[in-house]
């Protein structure tokens, strides 16, 4: 996947430079899950700024979101094999098991298509 870098036990590689300026960092990338459109890659992200007191609003962590589509996932999706058909970004205040329900976790999801390098906010 990457390499251990700057950011908490769990992730990947140096904090992700995001529009709101919190500090993000790379948990992994799902795909075998199916999704709705077909193929899905599904990557994750630690956000801890979007818990606890004085938490960022859900507009700024979604613009965030956007960003890391554009920045992030998209110049990776070249390289992960066949053709998907939906990404999934998802922020959280936590590292969470994927697929496992973890209520006291603030999350936030939003679904793209991406095609020639762009990202379609879709309806998720």
């Amino acid at each position: 996947m990457g390499e251990r870098g700057d950011g908490p036990e769990g992730t990947f590689g140096d904090a992700i430079e995001v529009p709101s300026g919190q500090k993000l960092w790379w948990i992994d990338v799902q795909h075998t899950a199916p999704g709705s459109e077909g193929l899905t890659y599904r990557f994750r992200f630690l956000a801890p700024q979007i818990g606890g007191q004085g938490a960022l609003s859900v507009d700024v962590a979604l613009l965030d979101i956007e960003a890391l589509c554009g920045s992030f996932v998209a110049p990776r999706l070249a390289n992960l094999g066949p053709q998907v058909e939906q990404v999934v970004i998802s922020l959280s205040d936590r590292i969470v098991p994927f697929g496992e329900a973890a209520p006291e976790a603030v999350q936030y999801f939003e679904a793209f298509s991406v095609e020639d390098g762009a990202c379609t906010w879709e309806l998720f």
